[in-house]
């Protein structure tokens, strides 16, 4: 893998959008072949990621598709707002405004992390909008099998410790000691130490991609942000699970796991499989949580043949003798 570009140059024309009286960030590469009739991508990144993220993706699928990326609302060049962040609430609902603002037919979602759940809520919020959906890395532990009685108990545990957690959170949200907290995550070396974990390769941890991820947290209102994120409430409502949405989704899926990802145990991926069996699964050796990146051109492959597989090939040309 050989990059020259930076990686403003790799993922197209940036643009801000406002959404909701805040200032987004997108980027843009339209189809090289003009007569491509291919659905056009959106790409959405992880936590603490943005666009930079996808640098070796977009200029690879724009050869045949029109490629978008967008930056959530609290990460990369989108602003940094003190809001109620939510899966569903929210950055669904973003993507969603964004699509109908931009797009306005159908696309293939492409997600890492939390984008891939941002994926998964807005394919079944907004079926209109999406045509098949590319997941890496899903950020959902609502697969995982656990008898009756171990979920009763872990309901009674969280039910107990909730008076201590909510004022260990507070204690620890509080800007006293919240804000030194942030001046020390936000040092290129420490995330640089925490890049290095999600990675198989420390190879793959480049200056640039440390610069990718420290830039956002220089902006305005990035500690603020960060913190309601933190304060945010959890996603109770098991509409929003994955577990729950797969088996309801006819779409294309297609997901991809990095079989040394240390953030989300890869034994994970299969357990997906079996709420939606037409799911394609396509585990990577040598990649952890961020295989987009870390070895794209394994997962550019992996998804332009799943594209091939199920989009319907173009009617020959026939002409009159």
């Amino acid at each position: 893998m050989t990059q020259t570009l930076t990686w403003q140059q790799c993922v197209g024309a940036q643009r801000d959008w406002v959404w909701r009286g805040w200032q987004t960030r997108y980027s843009f590469i339209r189809a090289t072949q003009e007569a491509s009739s291919s659905p056009p991508m959106l790409f959405l990144h992880g936590f603490g990621a943005s666009i930079g993220h996808w640098k070796h993706n977009l200029p690879f699928f724009s050869e045949h598709h029109s490629v978008y990326a967008l930056d959530l609302l609290g990460f990369g060049g989108s602003e940094k707002a003190n809001t109620n962040y939510s899966i569903a609430s929210l950055w669904a609902e973003q993507v969603y405004d964004f699509w109908r603002t931009f797009i306005n037919e159908p696309v293939i979602l492409v997600g890492n992390s939390l984008g891939s759940m941002v994926c998964l809520i807005a394919s079944a919020r907004y079926p209109e909008m999406v045509k098949a959906t590319a997941l890496i890395n899903i950020a959902d532990s609502s697969v995982l099998e656990s008898p009756e009685w171990v979920k009763q108990s872990l309901s009674l545990l969280k039910a107990c410790l909730f008076p201590a957690l909510w004022v260990t959170k507070t204690i620890f949200t509080s800007s006293l000691i919240f804000e030194p907290f942030f001046r020390w995550i936000r040092r290129p070396s420490v995330i640089r130490f925490w890049v290095q974990k999600a990675y198989a390769s420390s190879d793959a941890v480049t200056d640039e991609l440390v610069d990718i991820l420290v830039q956002p947290t220089h902006d305005r209102g990035a500690s603020r942000a960060l913190r309601a994120m933190f304060n945010a409430k959890p996603t109770r409502n098991a509409e929003y699970w994955a577990a729950n949405i797969l088996p309801n989704l006819t779409i294309p899926m297609l997901l991809i796991w990095g079989r040394q990802d240390q953030m989300i145990p890869p034994k994970l991926a299969p357990l997906f499989i079996k709420y939606n069996p037409n799911m394609k699964l396509i585990e990577l050796d040598n990649a952890g949580h961020c295989p987009q990146d870390e070895c794209p051109e394994k997962v550019n492959d992996a998804i332009a043949t799943w594209i091939q597989h199920w989009l319907p090939k173009p009617k020959p040309l026939s002409y009159d003798k």
